[in-house]
């Protein structure tokens, strides 16, 4: 009866090892695809590719400053480099400055219409009058520049005229101003208010850089 038993359990041990080894061989011959793989059809394969183009185009409106409706928003006073100078030619009997716009921010943005510009003077604050010409709008691409013109009568009274300390520009759309020194002639002509006023123009009325 022993060795009945024995036998017996002999059998037991190498039924379960000889099972044992079919599970093996039949996990090894039929694996489970990895989740990264694409299906077979490639649907999740075209559906992953479609995201990501739209992940990449999303980026791309981001960095070029556009909204959501694929307009370029409006550039931002602290993202403007403001420069003025004098390009009067002589014996012109009105003055020119340049004031320039350097898109310093990284991002494409645009500029419409006039912006503000005030002379300060030593008998107070002077706004410069619109020229009334069309006022386009630009989209100044990030690192480029574009100018606009002020207009001012020449003292050539031989009087000390109205002296100019200052000049005060504010972008379109912004209520944020820079203040620069004056470039132009140091003083204006007294005038009863019949002479040539200060005048400025649109953006790009004294040209535009490339």
């Amino acid at each position: 009866m022993r060795v009945t038993k024995l036998t017996i359990a002999a059998l037991a041990v190498v039924a379960s090892l000889s099972l044992t080894a079919c599970q093996n061989e039949d996990v090894a011959a039929d694996p489970k695809p990895a989740t990264s793989a694409p299906t077979a059809n490639g649907d999740d394969t075209e559906q992953d590719q479609d995201q990501g183009e739209g992940q990449n185009q999303e980026g791309t409106v981001a960095g070029t400053g556009s909204n959501e409706d694929g307009k370029v928003a409006d550039c931002r006073t602290d993202e403007l480099e403001v420069t003025a100078s004098d390009v009067t030619i002589e014996g012109d009997t009105v003055g020119t400055v340049a004031v320039e716009f350097t898109n310093g921010g990284g991002r494409d943005c645009t500029l419409t219409g006039y912006a503000g510009v005030d002379l300060k003077t030593g008998a107070g604050s002077l706004s410069a009058e619109r020229t009334g010409e069309e006022a386009p709008s630009v989209v100044l691409k990030d690192g480029k520049s574009v100018w606009f013109a002020v207009t001012y009568p020449v003292n050539d009274s031989g009087g000390s005229g109205v002296r100019v300390t200052g000049l005060v520009v504010t972008p379109p759309n912004e209520t944020k101003s820079v203040t620069l020194d004056w470039p132009g002639g140091s003083s204006l002509p007294v005038t009863d208010g019949s002479g040539t006023p200060v005048k400025v123009g649109p953006i790009g009325s004294a040209g535009q850089g490339d």
